[in-house]
């Protein structure tokens, strides 16, 4: 019996090669327009006379930044400066992920209650915060602040060694001893024995069916280390109180109102739509699942933990880990209430060292290191709490 061979597809009409050039021909695009585009910045910037580079990190900044978490002046250099702004983004981005979360999740829940006033009242505050543009909110806290809110002098004392007022937010914090620090060791090593605790736990409930209280042996285990450790050390209890001395409190720990209305209107704004986005993902688990496990003797507390929650979670995360990026995207606002994020220092340094190309690169580069990361830890979780089909 004979074979034909088979026949030969034109190069035109396969679809595998056409696809390989059609690719070959996109990335040669993209490179020819790229080389374009940087040869052509770089010889306008020749021709006016406009140096390049990065050399300017070195350089003396010779501007002050109102808010530091690490030790800066004037006399600093742009890198230090920029440093300085990394860092305050770092943390009001870090500070308000956490806060939303958990305010997001709270009146997401809050929302399906079975209590009239309390669902109503969750659902005016999700239109009501959604509807206000973030930049608007930011206005009106950092108003509210240096506006509504009485001078040192008259701060608002609402607890012994807190004080409220246009300055911002000062509190007493104890005095640093060598037992903190211990006790900070001690709660690493709890997490640590936490961790295996679950883990055993989980063991021996899949072989023998019995339940640890593992939720509170870790609290006992979170707090009485620390504790036991900090009396061990000699119990200090000498606190830092701020106290005023001519126009403004000294001692203790002082946030700003910038810091504090940034904040604010990130995690007010931002807590709104994740509330959606949990409500959205606990409405997707069937009503089946909540009765069932009721009918087990769960109690409605122990149905959200054990049963609600694990499967919604699923739902949750994709749209959640988008608000997240949304929230850190935002705080490139800071600059209009003057709080010293990178994008306000990295503008300063622009103006000064007429480095613009470099310092919106430097920008641009940042915050693409924030979204990643984000992106990166949140879809591990997901990976993580996904279910696994059998």
């Amino acid at each position: 019996m004979q074979t034909t061979a088979p026949e030969k597809i034109p190069f035109f009409r396969d679809p595998t090669k056409l696809a390989i050039f059609y690719q070959f021909l996109t990335v040669l695009g993209v490179g020819l327009l790229s080389y374009y585009l940087i040869s052509n910045t770089l010889a306008n910037l020749e021709r006016q006379s406009i140096s390049t580079g990065f050399g300017f990190f070195d350089r003396e900044a010779a501007f002050e930044i109102g808010e530091s978490f690490i030790e800066y002046s004037a006399a600093d250099s742009y890198g230090r400066a920029l440093a300085v702004g990394f860092l305050n983004t770092l943390s009001v981005s870090f500070i308000g992920i956490i806060l939303t979360v958990i305010l997001g999740t709270f009146i997401g829940v809050a929302r399906l209650s079975t209590n009239w006033l309390v669902a109503k009242l969750s659902a005016a505050y999700i239109e009501f915060f959604q509807d206000i543009p973030i930049l608007l909110q930011l206005f009106f806290w950092y108003a509210f602040f240096y506006e509504i809110l009485p001078s040192p002098r008259q701060a608002l004392n609402p607890l012994p060694g807190l004080f409220l007022c246009n300055r911002g937010l000062i509190f007493g914090v104890p005095e640093w001893h060598s037992a903190f620090l211990y006790g900070g060791i001690a709660f690493l090593i709890g997490l640590i024995v936490v961790y295996f605790i679950k883990k055993w736990a989980a063991k021996r409930q899949a072989a023998t069916g019995l339940i640890f209280p593992t939720a509170k042996v870790s609290v006992a285990i979170l707090l009485g280390l620390p504790v036991l450790v900090w009396f061990l050390s000699g119990a200090p209890t000498a606190m830092n109180i701020p106290s005023l001395k001519g126009f403004n409190f000294k001692g203790g720990v002082s946030i700003s109102p910038e810091f504090t209305a940034l904040l604010l209107g990130l995690v007010l704004y931002t807590a709104a739509f994740v509330a959606e986005v949990v409500r959205a993902g606990i409405q997707s688990v069937s009503k089946g699942q909540k009765e069932a496990a009721l009918s087990i003797g769960l109690r409605p507390g122990q149905v959200l933990n054990l049963v609600i929650l694990p499967q919604a979670l699923r739902v949750i995360v994709p749209p959640l880990t988008s608000q997240l990026l949304n929230l850190t995207k935002n705080s490139s606002l800071a600059v209009a209430i003057g709080y010293p994020d990178f994008v306000s220092v990295a503008g300063t340094t622009i103006n000064q060292t007429g480095q613009a190309i470099e310092g919106v690169a430097l920008i641009m580069i940042v915050y693409l290191i924030f979204s990643l990361s984000t992106s990166a830890y949140m879809n591990w979780y997901n990976k993580k709490i996904a279910l696994v089909e059998r």
